[in-house]
């Protein structure tokens, strides 16, 4: 019976037939032996919770990575070689950059603990012919369950009785207006969920009104609980980063691999002692592997992520920072994304013009215009009077809490009042003059409610509803201040007005009144709703956030796509998208049943012609995804609704709404945006492309360096020349000298024009050709200053040339050795670490000169040098420090010769750089 309950489509039946196919009595509910008897059926009322990762697991997972395990590797071979202060230090590194990471991942898995907070705890329920409040988790399908007005909808039912309910389904549809309840049959079996005006949805909320309906889903089988079993199946893929990463480290190690052997088989041939060719070997290695590498890119998205916080951008998983910098889509929610989710009057039409109202939200702050002009003291007359029946005929309250102004009940009415206040009518104050004698609720099938409230000489009819409706009932219209006979033409006028703003995606009110001489003892509407007198129209809508229009123009610039998805009408969609600047001259809006028409491969190929999905349920929002990410898109998917999450969490990077966001989406997102302002989006894309160029210029300044250190041992080894770097002494460089400059580079300035390059390719490849090519020159820059340094000291000035070009048959031509080999190999170890220094500044631009980007416009870079250039000093100069990096201290001279060989690389490449401008301006004027 289960699959019965599950695929049978209630909202299709009359609710006799719902009843007896549910084995319950409307009357008397279910019997406590029943519901014991389903509940060992169906289970509890609750969403099933994939079981979590522990806290070890998800500790332990941090070293899952390629370059960890080499590192690893390393520090294992050196302590089988009596080199304990290698190993320590790369364990060291290895445990910091696993605690870092185990930190911002801690909380990823909590999507389905935050939908647990949202089923109601309590719920009223019929059994055995009484009413009971019981625990929600306790109901089973069958159950005739009792809302009310602020009540949350425990699981999904079918409504039996409706008396002007209302409920606020924006969370699960993305309707952000509430929906009106009847119990009539549907007709069409696939009507998406927010049409089914006759279902209660899990996690929704009654906003209005009261009535009965019998539980036809529970847990794991309702709307709610199937967008929870979306989140458990929403894969969470690698990064572009943490993919790249992983396939440069793995031919780093290969590379490596191949020339250690390659360096091992020729010590041997040479006959040198096994123990001596590996620790070559083992050199050449450490020199390889950038062991700071993994940490210095883990904290560079850290502070990056700190700076996104000044930007009102809150990361939850690390490496999403560099993936929303390769956005090539964002596919955005529109309901409180896009717009403010906050009803707000935008035009009246009344005295026969129609007025513009300027101000967004429910703030009462704002203008009346006709066409850019000021109002007439007629004009503003009347509109006072058509906004004071609307604040009259009306349930909710505008409230200011604290500086933000909040509507307590429907949106729609809290718009009316909000436009009210604006020409300083207030509700409370008008009903204190005019109190409340009866009220005609709304109803979904009359479309309207009326009023009566008493007046000092009569009784007041004050009635709302579709405009349509409203005309029907009336037979004058106030005009001029003056109440005349409503004729033909006023209606059609009155049809025009009402179809323009319809078709602008406004939602249309009328307004009308009427006097009473006397007060009626049962007022029924058939009575009380006629021979009424038209007011005027007032026209609404959700209003776009103003800064939104720029942020999505911002996108195009940048090569980005930009895709709204809604709950809401396609005509409300496509006039949205059109203002917003999403529709363009080659793009469409489709709603969900076109969308359910497409199969996947169609939707796949006519994906990127789509900019608006109007009238969509969560599985089309993962559907529309996945057919994204199958075009090689990076897709960011933005949201603040529950029927957002598993989309979200199925994109590239999820973004959630931190302010009207639910718990589920935040914890399903990568992201959240605190202010809950799509630009922040953009400002978040803007800084990822920034901190991905910055990884990018640390990546490519410690491989360049990692290439000189390489070149340095190869050409020694292969010149048969003493060892001239010790594998401790490179492990300082890689981990101490190299990391404060890499993560200085990790914060440089972001480029000015950053937004305005095209998004770079998910594929594409940290290190290109181009990239790779300048690594290897500039680490032959490095090597040949060291080595030359290092042949300056050990040999005489005369030979030290020769002395490395005459290698024979494992000798060196006879050459005077007047040079101290400690002394030598220190000298050539503060080369290497002083020609890095300066070799950052080269990495600031590859193209520009450091003189053009500015020298001081990087301070932590000055402070990362200068630092490390000290340490370096200390270490020479310290005692202490003589035996565990092999040094001996040096004199004016020595340091005079280290400075004059490190300032080669930074001097040849700003001559490079140069030689390359001028080339490029000579062959654009030619």
């Amino acid at each position: 019976m289960t699959d019965k309950i599950t695929d049978t489509p209630w909202h299709t039946i009359q609710i006799d037939e719902v009843v007896k196919n549910l084995g319950t009595n409307i009357d008397t509910g279910l019997s406590r032996t029943e519901v014991e008897n389903r509940l060992k059926k169906y289970g509890y009322n609750q969403l099933e919770e994939k079981e979590g990762v522990s806290p070890i697991i998800l500790f332990l997972g941090q070293f899952n990575d390629f370059i960890v395990w080499v590192l690893i590797a390393a520090a294992i071979v050196s302590g089988f070689m009596g080199e304990l202060v290698d190993t320590m230090a790369i364990i060291a590194i290895v445990i910091i950059n696993a605690i870092i990471g185990f930190v911002q991942e801690y909380r990823a898995e909590k999507s389905l603990a935050a939908l647990q907070k949202m089923a109601a705890p309590f719920s009223k329920v019929l059994r055995d012919g009484e009413m009971h409040s019981i625990p929600s988790r306790e109901i089973v399908p069958g159950d005739i369950v009792l809302l009310e007005a602020g009540d949350y909808v425990p699981a999904d039912g079918r409504l039996c009785s409706s008396f002007s309910l209302r409920t606020q389904e924006a969370s699960l549809t993305g309707e952000s207006t509430p929906v009106g309840k009847s119990t009539e049959p549907l007709q069409n079996p696939s009507l998406p969920i927010g049409d089914r005006k006759n279902t209660m949805f899990m996690g929704t909320a009654v906003t209005s009104g009261k009535g009965t309906c019998v539980i036809v889903a529970t847990g794991m089988h309702t709307e709610l609980g199937k967008i929870a079993g979306l989140i458990q199946e929403a894969g969470k893929e690698e990064t572009p980063l943490q993919r790249k990463l992983e396939v440069f480290g793995k031919k780093l190690v290969y590379l490596c691999l191949g020339i250690v052997t390659i360096v091992f088989l020729l010590e041997l041939w040479r006959k040198d002692p096994i123990l001596e060719a590996f620790l070559t070997s083992v050199s050449l290695a450490v020199a390889a592997i950038p062991e700071g590498l993994p940490a210095i890119v883990t904290i560079a998205l850290a502070l990056g992520v700190q700076r996104m916080v000044k930007r009102h951008v809150l990361i939850r998983k690390l490496p999403s920072v560099e993936t929303l910098g390769c956005a090539t889509v964002i596919c955005s929610d529109k309901t409180g994304t896009l717009t403010q989710n906050e009803m707000t009057v935008r035009k009246i039409f009344a005295n026969g013009k129609t007025f513009d109202v300027s101000g967004t939200g429910y703030a009462p702050e704002g203008n009346f215009t006709i066409n850019g002009m000021p109002l007439t003291e007629t004009d503003h007359r009347i509109v006072k009077f058509v906004l004071g029946i609307g604040a009259l005929c009306n349930n909710a309250y505008l409230k200011k809490d604290n500086t933000i102004w909040k509507v307590i009940g429907d949106p729609t009415e809290g718009a009316i009042l909000s436009a009210a206040a604006k020409t300083n009518i207030w509700k409370e104050e008008l009903e204190k003059r005019l109190p409340l004698l009866s009220e005609i609720p709304f109803d979904s099938d009359r479309k309207k409610m009326s009023t009566i409230r008493s007046t000092p000489d009569s009784l007041l009819v004050c009635e709302k509803g579709a405009a349509d409706v409203i005309l029907k009932d009336c037979t004058k219209i106030y005009i001029e201040g003056e109440i005349i006979d409503l004729t033909e033409t006023d209606i059609q006028a009155i049809l025009n007005e009402n179809n323009n703003m319809a078709g602008a995606a406004l939602r249309v009110l009328g307004i009308a009144f009427k006097p009473l001489d006397h007060e009626m003892i049962n007022p029924t509407p058939n009575i009380i709703e006629r021979d009424m007198i038209f007011a005027g129209l007032l026209a609404m809508m959700d209003p776009p956030r103003p800064e939104v229009k720029d942020a999505v123009a911002t996108c195009h610039d940048a090569g980005i796509t930009t895709v709204m998805i809604t709950g809401d009408h396609k005509n409300t969609a496509r006039a949205i998208g059109e203002e917003l600047g999403f529709l363009g001259k080659n793009s469409k809006a489709i709603d969900g049943i076109e969308l359910d028409a497409l199969s996947d491969d169609a939707l796949e190929k006519e994906v990127s012609n789509i900019a608006v999905y109007a009238r969509v349920s969560a599985e089309h929002k993962l559907r529309i995804v996945k057919a994204w990410k199958k075009q090689g898109a990076a897709v960011a998917m933005t949201g603040d609704g529950v029927n957002d999450a598993p989309a979200v969490k199925e994109a590239s990077i999820g973004v959630s709404m931190g302010i009207t966001g639910t718990d589920v989406t935040k914890e399903a997102s990568d992201m959240v945006i605190t202010d809950d302002n799509f630009a922040s989006i953009v400002a978040a894309v803007e800084e990822g492309r920034g901190i991905y160029d910055n990884i990018k210029k640390s990546i490519h300044y410690l491989l360049s360096c990692n290439a000189g250190e390489i070149l340095t041992m190869l050409f020694a080894s292969i010149f048969n020349l003493p060892l001239p770097l010790f594998p401790i002494q490179i492990l300082w460089i890689n981990i101490a000298t190299d990391g404060l400059p890499a993560l200085a580079l990790g914060v440089d300035p972001v480029d000015p024009d950053i937004m305005k390059r095209p998004a770079r390719r998910s594929a594409e490849q940290i290190v290109d050709k181009k990239l790779g090519s300048l690594i290897i020159f500039q680490g032959f820059l490095i090597a040949f200053s060291t080595l030359f340094a290092y042949l300056f000291v050990l040999y005489d000035t005369s030979c030290a040339t020769l002395g490395c070009l005459h290698w024979f048959k494992n000798e060196v031509l006879p050459c005077a050795l007047s040079g101290d080999l400690d002394q030598a190999r220190t000298v050539a170890f503060c080369v290497m670490v002083i020609s890095q220094l300066f070799h950052s500044f080269n990495c600031r631009n590859a193209r520009l000169s450091l003189f053009k980007v500015g020298v001081f416009t990087n301070k932590k870079l000055l402070l990362a040098t200068g630092f490390s250039l000290a340490m370096q000093v200390a270490i020479i100069h310290i005692p202490y420090c003589e035996r565990i990096f092999k040094v001996t201290p040096l004199g004016l001279k020595d340091w005079a010769t280290v400075f004059g060989f490190s300032f080669l690389i930074f001097l040849i490449m700003e001559i490079t750089k140069w030689l390359r401008i001028n080339t490029c301006e000579n062959k654009s004027k030619i």
